[in-house]
């Protein structure tokens, strides 16, 4: 996961969990898994670089038996992972930012990232 400089409003919890990221009008759909997740949105990592700012469905499998939050998405940054293993396929590390967010899924978002961020002090 990149490391770089953090300038979120929100706090990010490193959480893993199923997403699956859809853009139609590309006819890409990944399914991948969630790197961190905050109330202001998502790092993944996929297998191919997408335009900043272009728009995906995304569609988050927590673990809290309920079910999956679905919403749109902004890509707001794209960093290539650097490796040594000339056999490993290019991945990147994606930045989502939530645009459509309902109340009741914003307090779910809450609720997991502090749970996470309670564990890790």
């Amino acid at each position: 996961m990149w490391e770089g400089l953090n300038r979120r409003r929100f706090p990010r919890a490193n959480y893993r969990c199923k997403i699956v990221v859809v853009r139609k009008r590309h006819m890409d759909k990944f399914n991948t898994h969630t790197e961190n997740i905050g109330l202001g949105g998502v790092c993944v990592v996929l297998d191919k670089e997408l335009d900043k700012f272009s728009e995906a469905e995304l569609k988050i499998y927590f673990e809290d038996g309920q079910p999956a939050l679905e919403c749109l998405g902004r890509v707001v940054w794209v960093v290539k992972r650097e490796s040594l293993d000339p056999t490993k396929p290019v991945e990147f590390d994606t930045g989502l930012e939530f645009v459509s967010l309902k109340d009741s899924d914003k307090l779910r978002i809450e609720r997991i990232v502090q749970q996470c961020l309670s564990k890790e002090q």
